[in-house]
């Protein structure tokens, strides 16, 4: 039997509700069972921290590199593990590494890059996101106009076959992609997202109906909800299929405009930083101003945690904290198809969990 440990908190956030009293019991990286204290066997090992309140740890599906490497101008495993100490430092265990609009070269060795990092043993990293090159210019934010086209069948199969089992989601605007293109990388299990997209509602709506399940940073790069035309941000709160990533750093999105999403999509919405960090190498080079990133003058990335997004939700969105925490842990192991595993205190999950004090400040990672 795999050794046994017991975490014990003041206060446990099961993904569906508090409790108080309760402990956790651990074996093999898998919660075993959830127990009242009065309840808990003798003879295992006991963690204690009964000022803490016990959650789900986080996920993030969309972050381009930290501390000085981005991913795209430094495709190796080094990147990837600075990467996921990142993540980590903000209480998010997993994490999507990903590659806006580049050169199908940059794509295939931020491939290799995953590779190596699970062939030497790095755990974390769920695979890669790669966000265009098949977006509409118009909406391109701070990808590069130059690398912007529209794909032919040839080069999305190369690219999906040399990527097998590394790419995990695609940003595309469905304006931009035939049907066929769609129906081809959904055949390889990959999470089609619109985004960078000028789509209208109806536009979008179709995407939707032929597969495309989620949408990127809902607001940004995307053409607007306006009163005559809804636009793909319209067609997303409209659909009750598709759910929606969201930056909740005050600058790509205003908090208010965040509770009105929220109100609409409900369950719907999730999290991502979409951090990036300083560099003046490659393609896409990025200056920290206070707490947000610019490129050539253009908003370029957050400088967000999955903590840090979380307490934005609660203090300037006024998200109920275990609303809060699901956004940022249920909701995207939902997107992946994972939240039968990922997001839930609860038994047959895996033990990804985080301690909490009484002000949602991150004491640590379990």
């Amino acid at each position: 039997m795999a050794l046994q440990k017991i975490i014990l908190a003041g206060r446990v956030f099961t993904g569906e509700n508090w409790l108080e009293n309760y402990a956790v019991l651990i074996g093999g990286g898998v919660i075993q069972d959830l127990l009242p204290v009065a309840d808990l066997p003798a003879g295992v090992e006991v963690e204690s921290y009964p000022d803490a309140w016990l959650v789900p740890a986080f996920i993030d599906l969309q972050i381009y590199g930290a501390y000085g490497k981005l991913l795209a101008v430094y495709p190796e495993p080094d990147a990837l593990v600075k990467l996921n100490e990142y993540c980590r430092s903000g209480g998010a265990p997993l994490c999507m590494p990903t590659v806006a609009t580049n050169t199908y070269e940059v794509f295939y060795a931020a491939i290799d890059a995953v590779r190596d990092y699970w062939n030497q043993g790095g755990e974390g990293v769920l695979g890669l996101h790669i966000e265009g090159p098949w977006i509409n210019p118009v909406k391109r934010g701070a990808h590069i106009e130059e690398l912007i086209h529209v794909p032919s069948v040839e080069q999305v199969r190369d690219l999906l076959d040399y990527g097998k089992g590394v790419i995990r989601i695609i940003t595309l605007a469905p304006e931009v992609v035939t049907p066929e293109i769609i129906q081809l990388i959904r055949s390889y299990g990959i999470v089609i997202s619109a985004g960078h997209s000028n789509a209208t509602y109806t536009q979008a709506k179709t995407g939707f109906a032929s597969g495309i399940r989620a949408v990127t940073h809902l607001y940004n790069a995307m053409s607007p909800l306006l009163h005559r035309e809804p636009g793909l941000a319209g067609a997303s709160m409209d659909d009750d299929q598709v759910m929606a990533s969201i930056i909740p750093d005050g600058h790509h999105v205003d908090y208010a405009a965040i509770r009105i999403a929220k109100a609409v999509m409900k369950e719907r919405l999730f999290v991502i930083t979409d951090a990036v960090t300083d560099t003046d190498e490659g393609e896409y080079p990025h200056q920290r101003k206070g707490d947000k990133y610019e490129s050539g003058g253009i908003l370029s990335g957050s400088a967000l945690t999955m903590h840090a997004s979380m307490l934005n939700l609660v203090r300037h969105v006024q998200v109920d904290p275990g609303e809060a925490i699901r956004m940022c842990s249920l909701y995207p192991a939902r997107v992946m198809g994972m939240d039968d595993q990922y997001g839930k205190i609860q038994k047959g999950y895996k033990a990804s969990m985080l301690l909490l004090d009484e002000s949602l400040e991150l004491i640590k990672l379990l």
